[in-house]
């Protein structure tokens, strides 16, 4: 076995694999590999900076550090979706194919028959097949969900790289085997936004609901204008009527600027 390495983890799995038949699962499978594969390249991850394990109904990828990893969530969020819907539009609902997706980082070594080996790998799967992420993916109208581990949110996906919100994330607790851990799913609803409103103060409707006297404080020295209802008009000060801006709507209004006497021109 190869002594392990760090590495970043990328998970997706195909919702309801096992519901379908033999061509169609042939089919999906085909339809992974191009949306994985797409949305590595828009990633700018090379050939030679990643390895593929094919696990049926999933794919798992082990991409190299010196890959950005802000990039390849943003490439997730936004070229995953993208690719996947490209090849949806063409097929009868029943056909679609939705995914789980699940990015995470941690130790893996090789074994002798070349299998992937980690408890780093581990919990990546357990977030996979975790009941709020499949929860999560069903309440969506999109055709995937992403999913980022403790590790990644802290470490990229809550400092807001470029193209990439950590307030669209959410934090899910997570039982796994090994014990209770978090995962940030991206997409779901804020909780505080989902509360319903508490009920009103009956008293302060109370208060609310009396009368009001809408004609405002009271002006030394201001009458009402005359033939204007109550509240209306403004006060007149000195044979002038003022509004709440504090203008004079006398039809002799004179404005000397500095006047020299020169006709008030200043």
């Amino acid at each position: 076995m190869t002594d392990p390495v760090y590495r970043t983890i990328l998970l997706f799995d195909i919702e309801q694999y096992g519901s379908r038949d033999d061509v169609e699962q042939a089919y999906l499978r085909r339809i992974l590999y191009d949306v994985v594969d797409g949305t590595l390249a828009a990633a700018a991850v090379d050939e030679t900076a990643r390895m593929r394990a094919d696990r049926g109904d999933s794919v798992m990828e082990l991409i190299d550090t010196r890959v950005s990893v802000s990039t390849l969530v943003k490439s997730l969020l936004t070229e995953a979706p993208a690719q996947l819907h490209s090849k949806n539009r063409l097929l009868a609902t029943g056909a679609q194919m939705r995914l789980r997706i699940v990015l995470s980082s941690g130790y893996v070594a090789v074994d002798d028959l070349g299998g992937w080996v980690g408890s780093d790998l581990n919990h990546a799967v357990r977030l996979l097949n975790s009941d709020p992420l499949r929860e999560a993916l069903k309440q969506r109208g999109e055709d995937s969900v992403l999913c980022v581990s403790e590790a990644v949110y802290q470490g990229v996906v809550r400092h807001g790289p470029l193209g990439v919100r950590a307030e669209d994330f959410r934090p899910v607790p997570v039982e796994t085997k090994e014990g209770p851990t978090v995962a940030w799913v991206h997409g779901l609803p804020d909780p505080d936004l989902q509360k319903p409103a508490e009920p009103a103060d009956p008293s302060a409707l109370t208060e609310a609901s009396e009368p009001s006297d809408s004609s405002g404080p009271a002006v030394p020295g201001a009458q009402a204008a005359p033939g204007a209802p109550a509240g209306q008009g403004g006060p007149l000060i000195n044979g002038g009527q003022y509004g709440i801006a504090g203008g004079d709507n006398r039809g002799d209004l004179t404005f000397n600027f500095g006047e020299r006497g020169n006709g008030g021109r200043a």
